[in-house]
C-alpha cells in the first residue's frame, strides 16, 4: 500500500528546479505527481516517479540532497465532498494529515490524492475499513 516519494531539497534560486526535472527527463524518469513548497531560502520538491531507484541514482550523481519517504495514494470520489469524506474518516480516529497533493491521472472515476501521515499504516487501515481504495505502489505507477 505504500508508495515511495522522493523529496529533494533545493536552493530557492532560478534554474534549480529545471535542473532536477531536466536530469530526470534525460534519464527517462517520468514524474507522475509533484508538489513544491518553498521558504525564502530553500524549497522541498516532493515527487512520485515511475522509476524511483533510477531517480535516486541520478540525484545522487548530480549531488542533490534528497530523501525517500513512504506515502499512500488514495482514490477519492471526484465529486463535491469527496475529499471531505476521506478526511472525516481520518479525523474520527485522530489521524493528522501532514501534507497532501494531487496525482496527475485519475483512476477510473476517482481522483488520486497522495497523503503523508505520521501513522501511515493506521491511516491506510482506517481508509480501507471505510471503503476507500488505497492504491499499491504498482497500481500508482501503472496509472
Amino acid at each position: 500500500m505504500k508508495v515511495k516519494q522522493i523529496s529533494i531539497f533545493l536552493e530557492n534560486r532560478a534554474g534549480r528546479l529545471n535542473s532536477v526535472v531536466s536530469y530526470l527527463g534525460e534519464a527517462n524518469v517520468n514524474i507522475r505527481a509533484l508538489s513544491l513548497a518553498d521558504t525564502s531560502d530553500f524549497g522541498i520538491l516532493r515527487m512520485i516517479v515511475d522509476q524511483p531507484e533510477r531517480a535516486q541514482k541520478v540525484l545522487a550523481d548530480k549531488e542533490f540532497t534528497y530523501s525517500l519517504t513512504d506515502v499512500i495514494a488514495v482514490e477519492v470520489p471526484d465529486k463535491p465532498g469527496g475529499l471531505g469524506r476521506v478526511l472525516a474518516a481520518l479525523e474520527r480516529d485522530g489521524i493528522n494529515v501532514e501534507y497532501m497533493y494531487a496525482f496527475v491521472e485519475k483512476s477510473g472515476d476517482a481522483a488520486v490524492i497522495i497523503f503523508r501521515f505520521e501513522e501511515i499504516e493506521k491511516a491506510a487501515e482506517i481508509l480501507n475499513g471505510q471503503g476507500f481504495n488505497v492504491l499499491s505502489n504498482e497500481e500508482v505507477l501503472s496509472l
